[in-house]
């Protein structure tokens, strides 16, 4: 369940109101974990997958009520502002037009008050901030125009500090606001994360392998990326065509100078981690098969097709976050053609990979996603962020493949088509089970969370304030304690 997707009167999901009612509702129902989608700033595109920094959390994710209860807004200011017509999804266009003009007033009435609170945030996370700030506020200066594309080539390359603190200078007053919204966001974050430990659930955080090139981090460290020395992209990152698209996914993220992360002691991914492991309990690595080989594209193509695999950095790389990060968990993504290299790297790891239900009944073959083939160190989904919700898959499969669900899985009308995969999932033996929240509801057209390979009208979709209710968590909580998951 993403935070953008949970309701709200001002657009879109926050971390306010809704989201404790949510962990409410989570534990009514007996759940221990909630997974949710990456919390960065999104980019064009609005997807969580693309952000401007790894460390930085979501402006739109700050709840505006919150900050009217602190007297940073008032009611006639976030009242006024429209935020979109349909509770149902996101207008991204409404928030980004409204959102930042009213953060900008809430910190210039809270920048001073705050100051000793923000100073020490800062210091706290100094080994990010002040880029994340600079780089934001050169974004504004620059017409959000992409870093490559800044006019002038000395703050583009970050030419010196003598550079750099002249644009802090000259955006000040932006810079300032970036580091305030960030000392928002955690502060909100932070306090509705203890809440959800108390309910007795962890957070599950998902963790994209690879990072936008118009971000932070690529600005701030470009040697540890595949740049040529214009800083343009020498090759970029996707998949090869698969179940998805006949052309594959062309990403377009630049991707890793292993060799040189390597010879850093992987301390990019080190601080990576880190940032993210003071978020979740548990991180799902998305991708987890790049570390093992990644698809290799050329800058410029069109599609992924033309591309080819490059030997990633395996065990080197996941043994040091193994060793270094012993108080989290992982989960692998490691869908796709199982690979014995990439098998044998899921078993060096000791991470659990996925199984999901969607992929199970192809009736001409036998798939490991078939639940009496799990081990027990395995995370079961009914579907991803990038599958249908089961009522819709039902429609879009092909009849035999819902046919051998049917015949498998023992379902019948009375139970209700999703209510039995769900059950299916919840008897198996994997360690944990996963269920979008969509699939619980029953929903299906219009329902997607994401379809991969398609732009727009991805990552809008919201549940409405009355959809979790009491029969919902009590009927979720007696199946949970039905199969011992409780």
């Amino acid at each position: 369940m993403p935070i953008s997707a949970l309701p709200s009167p001002y657009g879109i999901g926050t971390l306010g109101k809704a989201a404790y009612e949510f962990a409410d509702f989570l534990h009514a129902a007996g759940q221990r974990c909630w997974q949710m989608l990456p919390l960065g700033p999104t980019s064009y595109g609005d997807s969580p997958y693309q952000s401007f920094s790894s460390f930085a959390g979501n402006p739109y994710f700050i709840d505006l009520e919150m900050l009217m209860e602190e007297g940073l807004l008032t009611k006639q200011e976030v009242s006024s502002v429209a935020w979109g017509t349909d509770p149902r999804y996101v207008d991204y266009g409404k928030i980004y037009e409204g959102r930042f003009t009213l953060l900008a007033r809430a910190k210039k009435r809270g920048w001073d008050r705050d100051r000793t609170e923000v100073e020490k945030f800062l210091g706290e996370n100094s080994h990010w901030l002040p880029d994340y700030a600079l780089f934001m506020a050169c974004k504004r200066h620059f017409g959000m125009k992409a870093w490559t594309e800044w006019e002038d080539a000395d703050i583009r390359m970050r030419k010196s500090e003598a550079v750099l603190e002249k644009y802090r200078k000259l955006l000040q007053e932006d810079v300032e606001l970036f580091i305030y919204l960030q000392f928002l966001f955690f502060r909100q974050w932070t306090d509705l994360r203890d809440y959800v430990h108390k309910k007795g659930i962890q957070i599950i955080g998902d963790l994209p392998i690879y990072v936008a090139l118009d971000s932070a981090d690529v600005w701030a460290e470009p040697d540890f990326f595949q740049l040529d020395e214009d800083y343009v992209p020498t090759v970029v990152s996707g998949v090869p065509p698969d179940y998805f698209s006949e052309d594959g996914q062309l990403w377009g993220n630049p991707l890793y100078r292993w060799d040189r992360m390597e010879q850093d002691g992987f301390g990019w991914w080190i601080r990576r981690i880190d940032g993210v492991g003071k978020l979740y309990d548990v991180i799902r690595i998305d991708h987890f098969r790049g570390f093992d080989t990644y698809w290799e594209i050329p800058y410029g193509e069109k599609t992924a097709k033309g591309g080819h695999w490059v030997k990633g950095p395996g065990m080197r790389l996941v043994g040091m976050l193994n060793g270094w990060f012993p108080q989290l968990e992982f989960i692998a993504e490691d869908l796709g053609t199982p690979t014995p290299s990439v098998q044998q790297l899921l078993e060096d790891s000791g991470w659990p990979g996925m199984k999901v239900l969607e992929f199970a009944f192809d009736p001409g073959e036998s798939s490991s996603y078939l639940p009496h083939k799990y081990r027990e160190h395995c995370v079961c989904y009914t579907g991803t962020h990038d599958n249908s919700p089961l009522a819709l898959w039902r429609e879009e499969a092909d009849p035999a493949e819902i046919a051998f669900a049917a015949r498998y899985l023992g379902l019948h009308d009375a139970e209700g088509f999703h209510w039995g995969v769900i059950r299916g999932g919840m008897s198996s033996v994997a360690r944990l089970f996963v269920a979008q929240m969509q699939d619980y509801l029953g929903l299906g057209a219009g329902h997607r969370t994401n379809t991969p390979g398609v732009l727009g009208g991805n990552w809008t979709w919201r549940m409405l304030p009355s959809e979790a209710d009491d029969a919902l968590a009590e009927r979720i909580r007696m199946m949970t304690g039905m199969y011992g998951r409780m």
